[in-house]
């Protein structure tokens, strides 16, 4: 009786959010149906997703799609760009982002972008600098943030792609537009 509660609470959280951000989480769905604990770890990934607040909103969101954007070809970025539209980030910032223009960007988006990008290099000197950096700026609380929110902009693309959902690109948009994208080199 508990697991047909709960699925079908978790049913109507997958359809409310699918509505909100316009996104389809039949992989999420499917994963409720397969492995109802399973899904349950997922919702705990979900929560942790959206831990905030020693690191400025515009660094955050620069992290997170950065880093989705070099695991995905589309929706999971575009989902990353609308709740940033959503969370107050400006259309201009969220076009730099997007198409890797690190100077066009604020010095704090640019910093959590320079820093998500040079994570998943794996340079560790450079992370070095840019962790030593963030922790002057925004204190020590903030580089943890931004490092769960590299790693943790990684899971949402990988269980789609491992559960055969990841095949669907699409452009990202930023108010309605298309952003071109470009091959950017970040230096740290």
């Amino acid at each position: 009786m508990l697991t047909t509660i709960g699925r079908w609470f978790a049913g109507k959280k997958i359809a409310e959010f699918e509505g909100t951000y316009d996104y389809d989480m039949s992989y999420a769905r499917e994963m409720m149906e397969a492995n109802f604990p399973a899904f349950r770890g997922f919702t705990s990934v979900v929560k942790l997703a959206s831990v905030k607040g020693a690191t400025p909103a515009d660094a955050m969101f620069a992290a997170k799609i950065a880093t989705t954007m070099a695991e995905d070809c589309g929706p999971c970025a575009q989902l990353t760009v609308t709740m940033a539209e959503r969370a107050g980030i400006d259309a201009k910032t969220l076009r730099a982002i997007v198409a890797g223009d690190v100077s066009a960007m604020p010095e704090s988006a640019a910093l959590g972008y320079r820093f998500a990008k040079t994570t998943l290099s794996h340079d560790v000197a450079a992370i070095d600098r840019l962790r030593g950096e963030i922790e002057r700026r925004w204190g020590k609380a903030a580089a943890p943030e931004l490092a769960l929110a590299v790693a943790l902009s990684r899971v949402f693309p990988t269980i789609k792609y491992a559960l055969g959902h990841g095949h669907a690109c699409q452009q990202v948009r930023v108010g309605g537009a298309i952003v071109p994208l470009m091959r950017e080199e970040v230096h740290a």
